[in-house]
């Protein structure tokens, strides 16, 4: 049985969270001399700008994929990938060792789903270290939503018609999440609070539940509502 989530409340989640993320990606790299890992679209990628100034060196160590992309080009506002560019997030300047787009402009679905297999292979060892999470207040995470049939036993997942426009999406899957050694979870905002309070009460219908040493990272003051 996976551990129960820890939590990490802080005034300010996006400095929490990079200095978390710099802590997990350096413990991976120093013992193996590079680390692998997931982002998300939406406002918990703020945490990860703090990340690469930090990291030095091991920035161009990295091997970095998305949690989940929309299947719209990178010039689209809803694009993920193209969000992390233009959030200042990642800058082309200063790339990590690798970038592995789940969607590229032009591509039909199931394409896209059969490169980012085979890539996750070839460069990533069929596994990732480190999974940065947003939440969204019904539970979702990534592209996978509550109360959806889990995708099989894939890695990848094309989402046809998503419950959240756009309808057509790209996701790692709980078993490619699963493959992590430390799941940061960052949420903030009030209107989080009860997607937070059911992750953790380990709520069976949340695709986060069950993620490897899943913590979250909060401004909620949770003992306010009683949640442990």
């Amino acid at each position: 049985m996976a551990e129960p989530p820890s939590v990490v409340r802080t005034t300010d989640a996006a400095a929490s969270g990079a200095l978390l993320l710099v802590e997990a990606l350096q413990a991976v790299d120093s013992l193996r001399g590079s680390a692998r890992l997931a982002i998300p679209g939406g406002s918990a990628l703020e945490a990860l700008r703090g990340v690469r100034p930090r990291l030095g060196a091991a920035w161009r160590r990295v091997r970095l994929t998305w949690v989940d992309e929309r299947c719209v080009p990178f010039d689209d506002p809803q694009s993920n990938r193209g969000a992390a560019y233009r959030s200042g997030a990642l800058d082309a300047r200063d790339p990590p060792a690798e970038l592995l787009p789940l969607f590229e402009d032009g591509e039909r679905g199931d394409e896209a789903v059969a490169r980012v297999e085979a890539l996750l292979d070839e460069r990533f060892g069929g596994a990732l270290d480190v999974v940065l999470l947003g939440i969204g207040e019904d539970g979702h995470v990534g592209s996978l939503f509550p109360a959806t049939a889990e995708p099989g036993n894939a890695r990848v997942a094309f989402v046809r018609a998503s419950p959240k426009p756009p309808a057509q999406r790209i996701t790692l899957t709980r078993r490619m999440l699963g493959t992590a050694t430390r799941t940061i979870l960052v949420a903030t905002g009030e209107a989080k609070r009860h997607a937070v309070e059911r992750v953790l009460a380990a709520d069976a219908a949340l695709p986060v539940t069950g993620l490897p040493d899943l913590v979250v990272v909060t401004d909620l003051d949770l003992a306010a509502r009683g949640t442990a």
